[in-house]
């Protein structure tokens, strides 16, 4: 890409989030301005688990298509000076480089046990940026279609918040559906009983993605559990896909979240969009929520069913529980470890879902997960490679089922071999489709990761 177009993704709502790695996972406090000189942004940034500390920059130099700087006022650092330059190489290409200049505290203590924990903490960071960086650019530039205003559900959840900011940087107008008031001009509230407070709101968007839906992860399954799965998913998208079908104007397209536990546990079978679901309450559940976009169909919008697997990021999802055990040495398969597990980067998913937002000929189910699926056994090896740790310390199902309940079933022993068929004949290319390449791109894990310089092209 330009320097122009590097630099202008920069000044983007999202682009801070985009750049923040997930296994630090800093959070912005400011409201969002793009630089300017005497501006400043605040963030709040882990120092030690379940501790935050206040980080505020100044923005001292900024030079549209060309550099911008920014230089700590309060944070872990005692001088912090970041630089980021974009060096044009051509008409079509460029080169972005981060300059950083920074000294730790507590003077010479400081230098002797803190700095080659913090070159390498910064080399991880920085190798990661680029590399979303680039490939952000790249996905943004083969879109067919120019900026869209997208309506999107469950846009506070793990998935929702990445793919805002994706979203944004690649220059859409990005607006969130809310069961609650609606706090700004970005928001529209919905309630699942009443619609929306205000259908003229929702007139006019290219498109649609729902994604809320209560975690089905956290807390045993009781009875009134379950019902909040399935009634946070199933009421909520035939109302959702009725309003947006009454519209004078409705969106060309409604991508809809499924999951691929609608395959159940199916052994050593390779799972294909066509196959039909399996048995027990998750595909149930599945079959009705993807039943629940009818409405959306019948009224001639474009819907694709979402059957997302085991989304692979540290800052949500199921990763994060297996990082500690794993960290310690502790990690092993789970029961046999011969159950299928399907996984997908949470980079992948959101260029899955744009890819299903530009390509007008994908409808109806497309299952989100990497083509290649790996055993629970595999899994735990290629994890623990990553973390160069071992993982030899099995963790039996009876107790787990104990522990957890219903749901141990389904989520840890479930063998669903999924391949993403329709992904792959719309010629979508995956990012990250082996495991080990995509945990250690979420981990910050990459070897020879000191890279500071990011060639996009």
């Amino acid at each position: 890409m330009s320097a122009a177009i590097a630099y202008a993704w920069h000044m983007r709502r999202g682009a801070f989030e985009r750049l923040a790695p997930p296994w630090e996972e800093p959070r912005v406090v400011s409201p969002f301005t793009p630089p300017v000189v005497g501006r400043s942004v605040e963030l709040h940034v882990p120092v030690f688990p379940g501790v935050r500390m206040v980080w505020l920059s100044d923005f001292t130099e900024v030079r549209e298509g060309e550099i911008f700087r920014d230089v700590q006022r309060t944070g872990p650092f005692d001088f912090f000076d970041h630089t980021h330059r974009f060096e044009p190489k051509s008409e079509t290409t460029s080169v972005m480089e981060d300059s950083i200049r920074y000294t730790l505290p507590l003077g010479r203590l400081g230098d002797v046990f803190g700095s080659g924990l913090a070159r390498r903490k910064l080399a991880a960071t920085f190798a990661y940026r680029h590399r979303v960086l680039a490939k952000d650019l790249e996905v943004h530039a083969k879109a067919p279609k120019g900026p869209l205003r997208i309506l999107v559900t469950g846009a506070s959840g793990l998935v929702g918040r990445a793919l805002t900011a994706f979203l944004e940087t690649g220059g859409h107008e990005v607006h969130r559906l809310t069961r609650r008031a609606a706090a700004n001009d970005r928001e529209i509230e919905f309630d699942p009983e009443r619609g929306a407070a205000h259908p003229s709101e929702m007139e006019g968007f290219d498109a649609v993605v729902h994604l809320a839906g209560d975690s089905i992860a956290e807390g045993r399954w009781t009875d009134a559990k379950k019902r909040l799965i399935r009634e946070s998913r199933v009421p909520f998208t035939r109302r959702l896909a009725e309003t947006l079908g009454a519209l004078r104007k409705p969106p060309a397209v409604f991508v809809s979240a499924s999951a691929t536990g609608y395959y159940g546990d199916r052994g050593d079978r390779i799972l294909r969009e066509s196959d039909p679901p399996g048995e027990g309450f998750l595909p149930e559940t599945c079959v009705q929520w993807e039943g629940a976009t009818e409405p959306a169909s019948a009224a001639s919008i474009r819907v694709v069913q979402l059957r997302t697997g085991l989304v692979l990021t540290p800052a949500g999802g199921a990763l994060p529980p297996m990082l500690t055990p794993f960290g310690l040495g502790l990690g092993g398969p789970l029961g046999s470890g011969s159950q299928w597990w399907s996984f997908i980067a949470l980079d992948d998913l959101l260029y899955l879902i744009h890819h299903a937002l530009m390509n007008d000929e994908i409808h109806g189910p497309i299952n989100a997960t990497s083509p290649e699926p790996v055993t629970n056994a595999e899994f735990t090896r290629t994890l623990a490679r990553v973390l160069n740790r071992p993982a030899i310390i099995p963790a039996p199902r009876f107790a787990l089922e104990v522990a957890l309940g219903e749901m141990a079933g389904p989520l840890l022993f479930a063998s669903a071999r999924v391949n993403p068929e329709k992904a792959l004949d719309a010629g979508f290319v995956f990012a990250y489709p082996g495991l080990e390449s995509a945990l250690r791109h979420v981990l910050g894990r990459v070897p020879g990761g000191e890279e500071s310089r990011a060639a996009v092209s």
